[in-house]
């Protein structure tokens, strides 16, 4: 079985980046996403030039921060802000030509920045949102990369970063029992999504889900990788 450990929020905070970077270093995280949006990303390009091996895609957002770019107000609050949060399945989808001008700003913002795309995922599996579905599919064909597993694009698997995507080690499911459960997934590949973090002031500003990060760092630093698991990207 292939296992990729992505960690999220690649950006966001620089707490957040050290602990994405430490898990790469010393621990079993491959790649990360980037939220162009973040307090830190000027910062986290400049590690991620020095880290060759840490790949390195986009976490786009629609629902945390400010936009990358103008005239997308139908996608915003009256602060300026994204409108949409982590409920947004309860809300009116937006206009889709709005969504891809956003989110083709991000990549674009991202691929100036000289580092090569990995991927593309996004903050809260909005990209999995159904309306947004052939957006997506075009943003992944016109920048030929691949995107993160998602039930609503399982018919289109040729854009697919992976078999499976697998959710648990995040909250009370946090452990060290990870390829534990993976052993029990029947796919040729699988994504664990990550969120390790050094724990600080400004990411319990950002973040409602602070302290766990810092318990998945130390978990992602400790694990052993049996000999039926390749780590995906690995040389």
């Amino acid at each position: 079985m292939k296992v990729l450990f992505n960690a999220d929020d690649f950006g966001l905070t620089k707490g957040i980046t050290d602990g994405i970077i430490k898990s790469h270093l010393h621990g079993v995280v491959q790649s990360t996403t980037m939220m162009m949006n973040g307090r830190a990303v000027d910062y986290a390009v400049q590690q991620a030039k020095k880290l060759p091996n840490l790949n390195v895609g986009v976490h786009l957002v629609l629902t945390w921060g400010k936009p990358i770019s103008n005239s997308v107000s139908g996608l915003l609050d009256r602060d300026g802000y994204f409108k949409y949060t982590n409920t947004f399945r309860e809300m009116e989808p937006p206009d889709p030509d709005d969504v891809e001008k956003e989110w083709r700003a991000q990549i674009e913002a991202f691929l100036q920045k000289g580092l090569p795309l990995h991927h593309i995922d996004s903050h809260h599996h909005i990209h999995g949102w159904e309306p947004l579905n052939e957006t997506v599919r075009k943003l992944a064909t016109e920048y030929g990369v691949p995107v993160r597993r998602v039930d609503s694009l399982q018919s289109h698997p040729g854009i697919l970063l992976t078999d499976k995507l697998w959710l648990d080690f995040y909250g009370d499911g946090v452990g060290e029992n990870v390829f534990d459960e993976l052993k029990k997934i029947d796919a040729p590949s699988v994504e664990v999504m990550t969120h390790p973090a050094f724990v600080d002031k400004e990411l319990k500003a950002v973040s409602s889900y602070a302290e766990k990060r810092q318990e998945e760092l130390n978990i992602l630093c400790r694990l052993k990788v049996p000999d039926w698991v390749e780590l995906a990207d690995s040389e």
